[in-house]
């Protein structure tokens, strides 16, 4: 078993041991029924796969087990192949196309780890490519220099302005400075200031409107990262930004330690949007492309096919 899987594994523990001894209690010596069907539904909302993919997968669960014993392993393998096939869609690797420079437009509410994911991104891709961050963020100075030591560390620029300056102005140079030095992937990291809805929809839509000036087909993807220990606030958030945005993929992070590890097949079901990337810690090894099996493989506490 790999160290990863081990990893994630742990850190989906407490949705994992939730969701099986909800299942074992359930059925354990009963038939299904209309009565264990409406126990595991709402198991399945209370470990966070919302609604709609509950009732999915109920419903595809009991077309093929209404009234039959109840084996329960079968059942946990059952259940582990719906999640799968909702997850399925979802399962997308993140690539980068010939755009020169690859605008990656990077969004999602303060402390979900939006800043950190760019610096691990960014290291992860640095080896094949010339890369800049331009540190949008601008009314959050920790921000700025969260992004200034990721830099440091791996040897990228950061284009960064004054605290509190515009950020669609910063933007314009340092797509500009990045067309100057003819680098190959641009990150720029923006403001997450959820609690004023209106005034970062406004700020995105600008900087939006400011990279079409500079690179008309630009941003090439619009990244959202998302903290999975908020949970249903997590779907919250991509619908939200999905008002200001065109989101084109997900990063989740924080699975370690979560008992909310099930809105990611939430999240799948309700939006579509392609999950890219999961995170289990804070290490660049611990940022891991999304693998469905692998994920409800941990999910179910299975062993690593």
């Amino acid at each position: 078993m790999s160290n990863w899987f081990q990893k994630l594994g742990f850190g989906l523990k407490k949705t994992s041991t939730r969701l099986t001894s909800g299942i074992t209690d359930i059925f354990i010596k009963r038939k299904v029924d209309s009565q264990t069907l409406e126990e595991l539904e709402d198991l399945l909302i209370t470990s966070d796969l919302g609604v709609k993919a509950a009732q999915k997968i109920i419903s595809s669960f009991a077309s093929r087990r209404l009234n039959k014993d109840a084996d329960e392993q079968e059942i946990k393998t059952e259940l582990a192949n719906d999640i799968e096939t909702i997850l399925n869609p979802c399962e997308q690797p993140f690539l980068i196309t010939n755009e020169k420079p690859y605008v990656i437009l990077m969004v999602g509410v303060n402390g979900a780890g939006k800043t950190t994911t760019i610096g691990k991104l960014a290291a992860k891709l640095k080896g094949k490519h010339q890369i800049s961050l331009i540190a949008a963020d601008t009314f959050r100075a920790a921000a700025v220099e969260q992004l200034e030591i990721w830099g440091q560390r791996n040897n990228i620029r950061v284009y960064k302005g004054s605290n509190g300056c515009d950020a669609a102005a910063l933007c314009f140079d340092g797509l500009k400075e990045a067309l100057k030095q003819d680098d190959d992937i641009v990150f720029i990291d923006t403001a997450g200031r959820l609690q004023n809805k209106t005034g970062l929809m406004d700020e995105l839509k600008k900087i939006v409107k400011v990279i079409k000036k500079i690179i008309p087909d630009a941003p090439h993807a619009t990244l959202l990262t998302i903290d999975a220990t908020t949970g249903q606030n997590a779907l919250n958030q991509v619908k939200t930004f999905k008002e200001m945005v065109d989101v084109s993929g997900l990063i989740v992070t924080k699975l370690d330690g979560t008992a909310k590890g099930g809105i990611i097949v939430a999240v799948a079901e309700e939006t579509g949007i392609p999950i890219h990337y999961i995170g289990i810690g804070e290490g660049i090894d611990q940022l891991r492309i999304f693998d469905r099996k692998e994920f409800v493989n941990a999910l179910f506490g299975h062993e690593k096919n």
